[in-house]
């Protein structure tokens, strides 16, 4: 993922109000971001503890999404819809986004699992078990990046088509 600055994060919100985009609170350790391993910007906020957010780049440049941590508990151990890890090592929760345009403004959403903290960035880059003999663990893992972006990519998409 190219390097974002503030505005540019901000400006890239399509289902926030003016508002909520300036109220936003970047991540902690903004400035020390490595860029180059992320494969999208997650995080939640920390004066707002039901709200996250993820910045996607997509082809006509960033696209931010707000999201609602949904209240009440998962009764088994859920698997992240983004990164697919089945060996996690931290939570998933589920994530409420209201759709952008017209469909927001009636209230739709869009729900999904993510990893509570957004690692799915590392979590798609450890290396995988050796499943075979002859396994070629680097595929295997490019395969998991390439696998994230295009579920990340399918999230922001149900969220922004109208």
């Amino acid at each position: 993922m190219h390097s974002l600055n503030d505005a540019q994060i901000r400006a890239s919100f399509v289902n926030a109000s003016v508002r909520e985009r300036a109220a936003l609170t970047l991540p902690p350790g903004f400035a020390e971001l490595d860029w180059d391993r992320l494969d999208f910007l997650g995080w939640r906020d920390p004066k707002l503890p039901l709200v996250a957010y993820a910045v996607v780049a997509g082809e006509q440049g960033p696209v931010g999404i707000m999201l609602r941590r949904a209240e009440g508990r998962l009764r088994s151990r859920p698997q992240c819809a983004w990164c697919e890890d089945v060996h996690l090592p931290n939570d998933v929760l589920f994530y409420v986004a209201k759709r952008g345009g017209q469909a927001g403004r009636r209230g739709d959403t869009v729900g999904t699992l993510v990893c509570a903290d957004f690692q799915c960035s590392k979590n798609v880059r450890k290396r995988p078990p050796v499943a075979y003999l002859g396994f070629d663990v680097e595929a295997a893992r490019e395969r998991r990046i390439q696998a994230l972006r295009e579920n990340v990519a399918g999230f922001v998409r149900a969220v922004t088509v109208d």
